[in-house]
């Protein structure tokens, strides 16, 4: 599907892979995969991303709760 990774300045590309990991679309479903591409993602301006991560930080989902971390990202 993709003869290879999504370039430096494209979040989008980033967090919509992450999420073919998280829900398995295409891919085999990788939890670990879906947090790496998103977080890329975050952190290059994804706003999806972004909530994203600070919804996982604020409910402790698949992260140890973390209310900074989570007001970092929203």
């Amino acid at each position: 599907l993709l003869a290879r990774p999504p370039g430096r300045h494209t979040p989008t590309a980033q967090f919509n892979l992450g999420i073919c990991y998280k829900n398995g679309s295409g891919v085999v479903q990788d939890d670990a995969e879906w947090m790496r591409w998103c977080r890329l993602a975050a952190e290059q301006g994804s706003v999806h991303a972004q909530f994203t991560f600070g919804c996982l930080y604020g409910n402790g989902t698949k992260v140890a709760q973390d209310y900074a971390e989570a007001v970092r990202w929203y």
